[in-house]
């Protein structure tokens, strides 16, 4: 362990700890451009360079790893000399663009430059312009801007696996861009914003909409996916202008995907505003008393075991206990958190997370996938897979369709026929994972899903044991989840009660009523003529179907407990009002109950929070992990020879959001067509 002296204070550090990182222990600020903690070093921009006795110059400290009786200065007049050089360069072709550009007030290079730079420049030459890159429809390009500090370059190819960007030319020709003129590929791509230091980089929808210090900021939860990606909203007036990633090491780590950072101004179009009743074909504004008759009036006439519920993707767990209180106040057993017609065995929790956890990603050497893309299912998945991969030391297999994942992978089939041929050794992949200290199984939608879903839930836990991947002390047994809903909707039991149809039996045209919560993934022809209520945010599939629509509230709008696909339940606290007449899911469930006399036992938010973690305690557990007691479960059934199929032909446009959002429609047209379809699964 080495132990060295910096500023005075003497430190022990791990082996291989950098200066710069060490001062970071200590507390003590060290400005940088290039050296970012999630990328490779290439200590370019000399930013970071302190003082180091015995040695002749400054050391750039991003890159110099600590000694034994090391002693560092980084505020001695040589270091401050230097760092005045430095900035004095980087700024002789920097325009003076701060009054227009989007990052000001949020500038790395515009701090520094305060804080470390001269009050003059020695300077008058003419600066050099560079042309403008095109990389599609998410990032606005100002070369000019760029310092060279290749955190770009580095981000694209280390954490997304779509190495299209890089430095072209020599010296002072030097331009950063892609080789092939043409949009960047990677679902990745947002977070390029965030980590350029300069304005190079910015937020193309949002070009010369608002400013950093207009904002107000509220923490909240991703609901695109089952990630459960921390995110920080920020709010201007009731409009939200923007979406940015929060740290959060075991989930996100400092990234998001490029739908839930763009995605937002689908918030704004095809919006819920107000009650509709269908009368004489069409769909009519109505106030919510008339709505509310007209749903009392068919409930009336109708058997309760007529009657159906299903949540959808994106909805929080408090509106789903409310439904479900409701549906059994009415006295219906029939309702479903898993509108995709999963229908596999919940009885143990264990069967339906992410045991090992995303950060357990790390811990594995060897990961079987089956029947998901990860790229498009759970993208921060598939980068903390490719983080693994890189380390080195880490083998994965593909049982599914063959798709490009960013890294490669042995594939083994696109049929369960390859679950049977691991299980009997015929397959030389079998053999990677019997010999692998920590063997992880990833499995996805595009196996459960399925007709055969319980049967092939059951082999593959099976599968898992065979390879001992649950022991004591590891589970690597995964679940991918696609929607933010549906662990917790799991939780809460918003399943098929005793004597209950789920998702196929509500759609399979027997159901009088059904009662649609935000659920728009669903193929409507199969409701039949039944009398559908639709309660959601968007003038989606659902809408267009209902007969009465009850205007509720986006994720952005309420607050309200979600659990990701580890299991792991999180806060998404409210930042805007819903617009119009359109309230929170709970409350208009709330209400409903008291227009027909069956009054649910909460008046409020805290009261309906305390009766659902009285039903699920695990949900009180906010931002931790519980670990899940391993059961025996599965069901029997035969396993169909039929391939596994992508069950998400466009990452850019799966829920009522991304629909009707115009950014996400751009990307459809311009990125989607460059994604390569199949990968090459060399090893």
């Amino acid at each position: 362990m080495p132990k060295l002296t910096i500023n005075g204070t003497e430190l022990e550090v791990a082996p291989g700890t950098s200066v710069l990182q060490a001062c970071e222990q200590l507390g003590i600020e060290v400005p940088r451009f290039c050296y970012h903690d999630k990328l490779s070093v290439p200590a370019s921009c000399r930013m970071c360079m302190v003082e180091i006795e015995k040695t002749p110059k400054p050391v750039a400290s991003c890159a110099m790893p600590c000694g034994d009786g090391m002693v560092v200065h980084t505020d001695s007049p040589m270091v401050k000399k230097a760092r005045e050089n430095v900035m004095e360069m980087l700024l002789i072709n920097h325009p003076l663009d701060c009054p227009i550009c989007d990052q000001g007030g949020e500038c790395d290079l515009q701090d520094q430059a305060v804080s470390y730079g001269m009050d003059h420049s020695r300077y008058n030459e003419a600066k050099r312009a560079v042309t403008d890159k095109e990389l599609g429809p998410l990032v606005k390009t100002v070369m000019t801007r760029c310092i060279h500090c290749t955190r770009c370059v580095r981000f694209v190819d280390e954490i997304c696996g779509t190495p299209e960007l890089g430095g072209i030319n020599r010296g002072e020709h030097l331009e950063i861009g892609t080789f092939i003129d043409r949009a960047l590929t990677s679902e990745m791509s947002g977070n390029l914003i965030d980590i350029c230091p300069v304005g190079a980089l910015t937020n193309k929808p949002a070009a010369f909409t608002a400013r950093a210090w207009e904002f107000q900021k509220t923490d909240s939860v991703d609901v695109f996916d089952a990630i459960g990606s921390n995110i920080r909203i920020d709010v201007r007036g009731n409009e939200v202008m923007r979406v940015l990633p929060r740290l959060n090491e075991d989930v996100n780590e400092e990234w998001i995907n490029d739908k839930t950072r763009f995605a937002i101004d689908g918030l704004k179009r095809q919006r819920l505003d107000k009650p509709y009743v269908r009368r004489d074909g069409k769909l009519q504004p109505a106030t919510w008393a008339e709505a509310f008759a007209v749903i009392a009036e068919r409930l009336r006439n109708t058997a309760p075991d007529r009657v159906g519920a299903l949540a959808g993707p994106m909805v929080d767990c408090e509106s789903m206990f409310a439904l479900k209180s409701l549906m059994l106040a009415l006295g219906s057993p029939n309702m479903d958190c898993r509108s995709d017609g999963a229908d596999y065995d919940i009885s143990s929790r264990a069967g339906y997370i992410m045991n090992s956890g995303i950060a357990g990603i790390e811990d594995t050497d060897a990961v079987l996938l089956i029947g998901t893309n990860p790229r498009h299912e759970g993208t921060l998945v598939n980068a903390r897979i490719r983080k693994r991969w890189l380390r080195g030391g880490c083998r994965v297999g593909m049982a599914g369709a063959p798709v490009d994942l960013g890294y490669p992978y042995k594939h083994i089939g696109d049929t369960p026929q390859a679950l049977a041929d691991l299980a009997s050794g015929r397959h030389p992949f079998a053999a990677t994972l019997k010999n692998a200290k920590k063997p992880m199984f990833i499995l996805g939608a595009g196996a459960l899903a399925r007709p055969d879903g319980a049967a092939l839930h059951r082999a593959v836990r099976e599968l898992a044991e065979q390879f001992n991947i649950v022991r004591d002390d590891w589970n690597g047994f995964n679940i991918l989840q696609m929607a933010a809903s549906r662990v917790g909707g799991i939780d809460i039991d918003f399943l098929p009660q005793t004597g209950g149809s789920g998702a196929r039996g509500i759609l399979s045209g027997k159901m009088e009523i059904i009662w649609l919560l935000g659920a728009d993934d669903i193929d409507m022809q199969h409701i039949g003529n039944a009398f559908v209520v639709y309660q959601g945010h968007h003038g989606d599939a659902g809408a267009h179907r209902a007969d009465v629509i009850l205007p509720g509230a986006a994720y952005t709008e309420k607050s309200g407990i979600y659990v990701n696909t580890e299991g792991r339940p999180q806060m998404a606290l409210q930042a805007v009002f819903p617009p119009g007449e359109a309230r929170e899911d709970w409350k208009i469930i709330r209400a409903f109950s008291d227009a027909i006399g069956e009054t649910l036992p909460f008046n409020t938010l805290a009261e309906l929070r305390r009766s659902m973690i009285e039903f699920a305690p695990v949900l009180g557990d906010i931002g931790h992990c519980r670990k899940a007691e391993w059961k025996k479960f599965g069901k029997e059934g035969d396993v169909s020879a039929a391939p596994f199929v992508p069950v998400i032909a466009n990452f850019y446009m799966t829920d009522p959001i991304s629909r009707a959002s115009v950014t996400m429609a751009k990307c459809t047209d311009e990125i989607l067509p460059l994604i390569t379809p199949v990968a090459e699964a060399a090893e």
